[in-house]
């Protein structure tokens, strides 16, 4: 936890820094457009939001990216994407390797100390996932039990108010997480249930019925002036996208790709 405070400080002088040493009169948008190309930071590990199948970027996130870069510059092709963890994309969006990140990121106001957010796309919860014959049924049974989050996550934060004697365990990213649960190194994993719901499909593995949060996931952006234009424009296409029913589409899209 200490180590996730000392990061946001860091990235919190870092973009000071960073916005007044930018050269350019030039908003983020007008470089889109003068560059004719828009980079996201993705996931590329977390379904059913970034992850590859057949060498090829899918997910909710991957189309809703595509989507934005076709409205911005009248092609999907021209998005381009960096590949981001939970540990990494605040720092990969403040150092300008991408022009935006859309990777199952929520909204906290730690990250809004550092970050600018677009409306929510999605909302989602965190709970566990368990062996099915695991004696855990709630989160409460979570104390004295160990416990693995995904670095860079708000998991962790979370998992210590409603299960504080809980043993905190950190993998860098899910599937390092769900293996670790798998060879029996853990007792569970607390994340959000929609990234969950994928490794609980096999069969071995179950949720917890309760949510204990409020996710919202939203795009982040570089919290600079250049930005605003940016972010205005991006919430504009997603008002859109909810209006026309093109989200839903989306999430539908990928509800029986998990």
């Amino acid at each position: 936890m200490k180590k996730n405070i000392f990061f946001l400080i860091f990235l919190m002088l870092f973009v000071v820094l960073l916005s007044g040493c930018k050269k350019s009169e030039m908003s983020d948008l007008e470089s889109i457009k003068a560059n004719d190309k828009v980079v996201f930071g993705v996931k590329n590990d977390t379904r059913p939001f970034g992850f590859e199948e057949n060498g090829e970027l899918k997910g909710i996130d991957i189309d809703i990216a595509k989507y934005i870069a076709k409205s911005l510059l009248g092609d999907e092709k021209k998005a381009e994407f960096v590949i981001v963890d939970s540990s990494n994309r605040l720092l990969i969006l403040s150092s300008g390797k991408a022009d935006m990140v859309i990777a199952t990121m929520s909204i906290t106001p730690q990250r809004e100390a550092v970050i600018d957010f677009s409306t929510p796309y999605y909302i989602a919860g965190q709970t566990a996932l368990v062996p099915v014959k695991s004696d855990i049924k709630t989160i409460s049974d979570l104390n004295n039990k160990k416990v693995i989050v995904v670095f860079g996550s708000t998991a962790e934060k979370n998992l210590r108010v409603v299960a504080p004697m809980a043993h905190v365990m950190g993998a860098k990213t899910y599937p390092v997480a769900f293996e670790m649960l798998k060879s029996g190194q853990a007792d569970a994993i607390v994340s959000d249930d929609t990234i969950l719901t994928s490794y609980a499909d096999n069969g071995s593995f179950r949720m917890l019925s309760k949510k204990f949060t409020r996710e919202p996931y939203a795009i982040g952006f570089r919290k600079t002036d250049y930005s605003k234009s940016l972010q205005n424009r991006v919430n504009g296409i997603l008002e859109e996208m909810r209006k026309t029913g093109k989200i839903t589409e989306i999430k539908r899209k990928y509800s029986s790709n998990q």
